[in-house]
């Protein structure tokens, strides 16, 4: 499974160090690390990589439909999963739950089509749809859709790992608790010893 998704989870493979993000879509302090990581550390440091972990948490409605969104994208177009991620964290409290609350989850998956529309991430907005489409059935089996081993592949990877909230951040394949949301730039390249 994590073949499936190397080209488009794997932002840089390389440099001196790996840093594993496990961040949810519908989280603030996940926000608030990507907008620091991918929009400021990202430009300004080279030597490191970087991973992007799905880390659904349950207290966030919406989150699920999120990953299984940006999972269809990486799916379609692996080469715009990281902006379409910037999209979600962007955007993120159009998503919030006074914000879909009276929303079906047909009516969330069309809001995150157009938010992938918006952004370029994807060609179709049709062939996105569908690969979250859930088909009714006289004999329900809780199948889920396309995306739906994906998005149980990467909450059995996050337990296995004793990842239980998110932003969760490795480094070098080390879970590091000191690292915060609130880390500016600057405290992240002291922690990697980067130079820019």
């Amino acid at each position: 499974m994590e073949e499936t998704f190397s080209a488009s989870h794997h932002y840089r493979t390389g440099g001196t160090h790996i840093i594993e993000l496990y961040l949810d879509f519908a989280c603030p302090f996940s926000a608030r690390m990507w907008h620091t990581v991918y929009t400021q550390l990202v430009p300004e440091y080279r030597d490191f990589g970087l991973i992007f972990r799905h880390q659904i948490q349950p207290w966030h409605p919406s989150s699920l439909a999120m990953h299984e969104a940006a999972l269809a994208v990486a799916r379609l177009a692996p080469h715009n999963f990281w902006r379409f991620c910037d999209a979600l964290f962007t955007r993120q409290r159009e998503f919030f739950d006074e914000a879909v609350v009276d929303l079906t989850r047909i009516q969330v998956y069309g809001r995150l089509a157009d938010v992938a529309m918006s952004v370029n991430a994807v060609d179709d907005r049709l062939e996105l749809l569908q690969l979250l489409d859930i088909q009714a059935s006289d004999t329900p089996q809780n199948a889920g859709n396309v995306v739906t081993a994906h998005v149980k592949y990467y909450v059995r990877m996050g337990r296995t790992k004793g990842v239980h909230m998110s932003p969760t951040v490795f480094i070098d394949g080390e879970r590091d608790d000191t690292v915060s949301s609130s880390w500016t730039v600057e405290q992240w390249a002291a922690r990697l010893n980067l130079k820019p």
